[in-house]
């Protein structure tokens, strides 16, 4: 994990298609956060390996749970990117909360996003995925992170966005993306 002042973000995307829309957001975001300090270091989080949540094989933990888990708590805040299936959260996404949900040992209340710095933005069609983005605000909320207060964004997306694959954001979302950015630089910076 590249480390800021002491300090790191981890990106995860809720799609693992390799030319997601919510990746592209994500990148523009981990852009807009290195324009704001040349040091700000991202990363991606790898968690396409994870198996699904089952109590059965919760202990000993998974090998790729616990990569993944050390990632998550190694960083100082995780940012999300989400597309909506199906009017909530795509199964891979929930899968990995419910694996960061669940206590690190038998019997004990910790896990990897308790307290952690949070955020996230949602690209969808006309509806700007709004039911993912209320599903993420709920959950998070749930797991105990530290979430930031904005109003999250949520980015439009049109049949030339789907058709070619390649993200156009109007003015107004590259203005509440810095926004949102920069109201994690000034969280992390204390």
């Amino acid at each position: 994990m590249d480390v800021v002042d002491g300090k790191n973000v981890l990106l995860v995307c809720g799609s693992l298609r390799g030319r997601s829309l919510n990746r592209q957001v994500g990148e523009i975001a981990a852009r807009t956060l290195r324009e704001m300090d040349g040091n700000l270091r991202t990363r991606w989080l790898d968690y396409a390996d994870m198996p699904y949540m089952n109590q059965d094989i919760e202990f000993p933990t998974p090998a790729a749970v616990a990569r993944v888990r050390a990632e998550v708590m190694a960083s100082d805040a995780v940012w999300f990117f989400s597309p909506e299936y199906n009017h909530g959260i795509p199964g891979v996404m929930k899968n990995l909360l419910d694996w960061l949900s669940r206590p690190l040992e038998p019997g004990s209340e910790d896990t990897a996003m308790k307290g952690r710095l949070t955020l996230f933005s949602c690209a969808g069609g006309g509806a700007k995925a709004r039911y993912c983005a209320a599903c993420l605000e709920e959950t998070l909320a749930f797991l105990e992170t530290d979430l930031v207060e904005t109003m999250h964004v949520q980015v439009a997306l049109d049949r030339q966005d789907y058709t070619t694959d390649v993200l156009t954001l109007s003015a107004e979302e590259e203005r509440a993306l810095r926004a949102q950015a920069q109201l994690l630089a000034d969280r992390l910076a204390g």
